[in-house]
């Protein structure tokens, strides 16, 4: 009986469909430890023992469509598989060389499409996971996850390492078991708000700029904490959370100078590729370091260019090395290393730059007045220049405490050359122009006057003419009144002259005019209005938008490399003492000034269109492609800028109308709403309360606001670093720093300016050893990555399996390459004066280069790079 109850349910058993195990072939595309870091051999032998007692990599994968309810309703895990061939699989030395490996799982029909893996990795050292495939998944086919991310051992996390296929989900639209590990990695990236970051973790959190300064070197090396303040305000900056300064307890404590192992999450730093590169192109600018120990065994002319050619000598021959004996003084003082990387292979000369293209046609057509007006239209800084609406220019600080800062100018001073127009006239017909680095600046010359620098803030007049040049027609030079800052300023106003020492002192006038373009582009243009409020953004979008977010992957390739260039920054650039302070004019008081300027910044005035209305050089028309009518139609930043603009906001426009038909899935995108909330109450916090910050309510501000950060982030940033070297490589064209006041009459300072402007000039703007440390600096800051990614472009084809966005990508593409055409036409029509000037170079910097040579790298003058990664 027994025997036969047994056989009929063996029977049943038999009878009963089986779940046919099934096995899914992968690939996985990562780069190993050692081929990143061929020193790290130890990790490399730990790793094969690891292997071959089976602790090797593995992945489990997670099902998007079951869940597993003894697991909170997660997706159902598969087995555990692991890589293939890892101890047998030599891959090459060369950075940046991938290794694939086979992967084989077991999965049945219970467990339904995959959506997710979870990886461990046993091994003793970290790897770089590109890529995983896995081909013919039962009823679905080829499903792939684009990964990207540094993997650290597995007991360097306290949670487990989980990525996501490359499908784009709203967090309402995410599959049920996928929801909590959705969740759960947003919050892992959060961390907890304190302790120390250490390499491997993922963290990405805010602090204040109170990394800058070291008080215990001393009171000059002491900086007021930047940011969480009405005085200082700031955007935030990527936190670290080293240890307070032990003289200073609100002052985060700094690294050892040369020591550039900060923390910044691992997925931001650079390539190895780029790492090497841009560490080989710094060592020119270790001369900060160099500096006082070669000053003290150089004579005082040594530091001093005594004529043009002087200054010609750094591109065309270097500078001569001294004498065998001095050489030797220097190697007792520095490190012979940092000495020989600065030599070239002739063994005589050192620190020769590459031609500044200013210099490259003319050696002289930078001094005229035709190209100091050009360069505020095409030069590196060409986004301050306003149309002058009343004449004289007024002042908007405080008259309580800085008394009256009206211009001086008079009719009189600007209408002698003005080719027959009143100012009257010249304003009704929209002709007249200023440059005005007045207000920005009054308020610290008189501290920093108190150091070497001798500046004054200054303001240009310009006439439009009817060849489209801007002829400058008045410089005003203005000082804080010797008897208090209430007193209003003390002035002087200089005019065109073509002789004598009237026109010496013209080209001083425009020299201190250039110091303050430079100063300011730097400080404002370049640092604060891309940089650093980029910072806030990236933070906020890696703790609130899940790498399966649609907004997340618009705007991820416009955050590559920033958070890392920025660290960069604060470690040797715009610290106490680095290299900012030394080259630029404002001194210490550089990045106090970029924070009081930083008080009036408007994120919706950061739109080209909305910036162009605001400083009145363009007004509203319809009839445009863009909208606008420019005022100054040859414009070439404007003109180029808008039709980069305009096909910027089609690309956001059509892709966030794909994930967003309606506004109510904006404003129930729980994700996006904590995204933005973050962003203004905590990034950009001292600023939270301003009315011009969209409400993320509609279709039209989450466009605006990606438009804007994509602009900011590519073309903005291009604009105004990549220009660089071309103009300011050559100093004299953009001095950093003036030393000394115009000279007044009667004295040896006017004699000598009488007598010889070379020397007077040269001994006005920045010094030798300022403008090799300079030179340095921009040469490196105009370098295109061999590895850059422009415009245009992606790191991979795969970022998203929505065929809409990805044929919108195309196009957004395809237009770039018709903007490239026609600015090369527009380069090529002689009657646009201001697309070459008088020095004879082509406006290049908004050129997208969406070519193969794109990837030559180096000092190219074009290219939009997706980010700020330089």
């Amino acid at each position: 009986m027994l025997e036969k109850l047994l056989g009929n349910v063996c029977g049943k058993i038999r009878d009963e469909p089986k779940i046919e195990q099934k096995k899914i072939k992968g690939c996985v595309v990562l780069m190993k430890n050692n081929v990143m870091d061929v020193t790290d051999v130890k990790a490399s032998i730990l790793d094969r023992f690891h292997e071959l007692f089976g602790k090797g990599v593995s992945l489990q994968l997670i099902s998007s469509v079951n869940g597993d309810p003894a697991n909170g309703k997660r997706g159902k895990l598969g087995k555990e598989a692991y890589l293939e061939d890892w101890i047998t699989k030599f891959t090459s030395l060369a950075a940046e060389n991938d290794a694939s490996f086979d992967i084989t799982f077991d999965w049945d029909e219970s467990h339904g499409i995959p959506g997710a893996f979870i990886i461990r990795n046993n091994h003793h050292s970290q790897f770089y996971l590109k890529t995983v495939t896995l081909e013919d998944v039962p009823g679905h086919g080829r499903v792939h996850f684009d990964c990207n991310s540094w993997v650290y051992p597995a007991y360097r996390y306290k949670y487990e390492r989980v990525f996501f296929t490359n499908k784009t989900y709203l967090p309402c639209d995410t599959p049920e078991p996928l929801r909590l590990y959705r969740e759960e990695e947003l919050i892992n990236l959060r961390g907890k708000g304190s302790g120390e970051l250490k390499e491997w973790d993922r963290v990405y959190d805010y602090a204040y700029y109170n990394d800058l300064g070291s008080p215990e070197k001393g009171k000059d090396y002491v900086r007021p904490v930047l940011g969480g303040s009405s005085d200082y305000p700031y955007p935030r900056r990527g936190r670290t959370g080293r240890r307070p300064n032990k003289k200073d307890p609100n002052t985060e404590s700094r690294l050892f100078l040369l020591n550039l192992n900060f923390y910044v999450p691992r997925d931001d730093r650079f390539t190895q590729v780029k790492f090497s590169d841009f560490i080989g192109y710094s060592l020119k600018s270790l001369g900060q370091v160099l500096i006082p120990e070669i000053k003290s065994v150089f004579d005082k002319t040594f530091n001093e260019f005594d004529t043009f050619q002087d200054v010609l000598d750094l591109y065309e021959g270097g500078i001569k090395l001294p004498n065998g004996h001095t050489l030797h003084k220097i190697r007792e003082h520095v490190p012979w290393e940092l000495v020989r990387e600065l030599i070239r292979s002739d063994g005589e000369r050192f620190l020769k730059f590459p031609m500044p293209d200013v210099i490259k046609e003319d050696r002289t057509a930078w001094r005229t007045d035709e190209e100091f007006g050009r360069e505020m239209l095409a030069g590196v800084n060409p986004v301050i220049i306003r149309r002058l609406q009343e004449f004289p220019p007024t002042s908007k600080l405080d008259r309580r405490e800085y008394g009256n800062q009206d211009s001086i100018i008079t009719r009189e001073h600007v209408e002698k050359n003005m080719n027959g127009l009143t100012v009257d006239e010249a304003i009704k017909e929209n002709k007249l122009f200023i440059l005005d680095h007045h207000d920005a600046l009054m308020p610290y010359l008189r501290r920093i006057n108190t150091t070497t620098t001798k500046t004054y803030a200054s303001r240009t007049i310009l006439l439009l003419q009817d060849d489209g040049t801007l002829k400058p027609l008045a410089i005003e030079l203005s000082l804080p009144h010797e008897d208090g800052d209430a007193q209003g300023a003390t002035s002087q106003v200089f005019t065109p002259s073509d002789h004598g020492v009237e026109n010496s002192i013209w080209q001083l006038a425009k020299a201190y005019v250039a110091v303050n373009d430079s100063g300011y582009h730097q400080l404002i243009s370049h640092w604060l209005n891309t940089h650093a409020v980029i910072e806030p953004f990236i933070i906020a979008t890696n703790r609130q938008l899940s790498v399966l977010h649609p907004i997340y992957k618009l705007l991820k390739p416009h955050f590559r490399d920033t958070i890392h260039i920025n660290a960069l920054a604060r470690q040797v650039l715009i610290n106490a003492g680095g290299i900012l302070e030394r080259t630029v004019f404002p001194g210490r008081y550089a990045l106090e000034l970029s924070s009081a300027v930083y008080k009036n910044w408007n994120f919706t005035e950061q739109a080209l269109p909305v910036d162009l209305i605001k400083r009145g050089i363009a007004v509203p028309d319809p009839s445009q492609p863009h909208g606008l009518k420019l005022l100054i139609k040859d414009y070439p930043f404007a003109v180029d800028g808008l039709e980069i603009w305009s096909i910027i906001e089609a690309w956001v426009t059509e892709y966030c109308r794909f994930y967003y038909p309606t506004d109510d899935k904006i404003q129930g995108d729980s994700e996006l709403q904590s995204w933005w909330k973050e962003l203004r109450e905590v990034g950009h916090s001292d600023l939270k309360e301003e009315p011009w910050w969209p409400k993320m309510q509609t279709q039209v501000e989450l466009i605006e606001a990606c438009t804007i950060i994509i602009w900011v982030a590519s073309a903005l940033h291009a604009a105004v670093n990549f220009g660089q070297y071309p103009y300011a490589g050559y100093l004299p064209n953009r001095p950093t720093v003036s030393r000394r006041f115009m000279p007044k009459r009667g004295t040896d300072e006017f004699a000598e300016l009488e007598s010889n402007l070379d020397v007077a000039f040269l001994k006005t703007i920045t010094a030798q050893f300022q403008t090799l440390l300079g030179v340095s600096l921009i040469e490196i800051l105009s370098r295109h990555s061999t590895d850059e990614i422009y415009l245009g472009q992606r790191d991979t084809p795969y970022w998203t399996t929505d065929n809409q966005p990805l044929e919108a990508f195309k196009r957004f593409s395809a237009a770039l390459v018709e903007i490239e055409t026609r600015i090369m036409d527009r380069n090529n029509d002689g009657t646009l004066r201001n697309r070459y000037g008088p020095v004879k170079v082509p406006y290049t910097l908004l050129y997208p280069n969406t070519s193969d040579n794109s990837k030559m790298g180096g000092l190219t003058g074009k290219g939009i790079p997706n980010s700020v990664s330089i």
